[in-house]
């Protein structure tokens, strides 16, 4: 089994309109409809969760009403760390997850099968694209400290796959450490479950995640550009 995860446990309080990000209309759909679209159309994805804000989870069950893989919608955590070991309680240690976030409405079929194929022989599996620009190392002061290669850099996407028991075993751990912060979810397994190599896949550019009101501006043109 194979169950795709939404996670749109956020409000998205930067983009503003009143109600979370996920539910805004960007190029004729709600926001998450169009991840939900790509991943219920997919023929390996048996079924999906969506992992929704509380206070909007009847609307998020309206919404998926039209998708018959949808299994449930839960309701969020405060943290995107929340959110995910909500899903993984509704989850078996044998089955594959793709956990993708639901304000990313440009996920493509290819980015799933490559993730796909990688579970193949991972445990673990990223989306990354390449950094076009040049990072910067600041030190505490504010002052630049290192600059590392390009060729080491890699920004993260989702979706992010796994087999559960393995995800499931990092965030065990992860929840023993009072430090915890976690950012994604291959950082998770990365840290806290070392001996588990983490494959990458090559992501998209346009496989944007909508944080600010220019982002939705930005969304906008590239689903007329590549329409679902």
């Amino acid at each position: 089994m194979t169950t795709a995860v939404l996670l749109a446990g956020g409000i998205g309080a930067r983009v503003g309109g009143g109600v979370p990000k996920q539910l805004l209309e960007v190029g004729g759909r709600p926001l998450l409809e169009h991840a939900l679209a790509t991943f219920h159309a997919h023929e390996a994805v048996t079924d999906v969760l969506v992992v929704m804000a509380p206070a909007h989870l009847a609307a998020a069950e309206a919404l998926v009403s039209a998708y018959p893989k949808v299994r449930a919608v839960l309701p969020g955590g405060a943290t995107r760390s929340d959110s995910t070991l909500v899903a993984l309680g509704a989850l078996e240690d044998d089955e594959l997850v793709l956990l993708h976030d639901a304000a990313r409405p440009l996920v493509t079929a290819r980015m799933v099968d490559d993730c796909l194929a990688a579970l193949a022989d991972h445990d673990a599996v990223g989306t990354v694209v390449e950094s076009a620009d040049t990072i910067w190392l600041v030190d505490g002061d504010g002052h630049l400290a290192g600059i590392p290669s390009r060729a080491t850099l890699r920004r993260v996407q989702t979706p992010q796959g796994f087999r559960v028991g393995t995800l499931r075993a990092a965030y065990d751990a992860a929840l023993r450490d009072p430090e915890f912060e976690a950012t994604d979810d291959c950082a998770v397994v990365f840290r806290y479950t070392p001996g588990v190599p983490v494959a990458l896949v090559p992501g998209e550019e346009r496989n944007l995640k909508v944080t600010t009101p220019g982002d939705l501006r930005v969304a906008e043109a590239l689903l007329a550009e590549f329409p679902r």
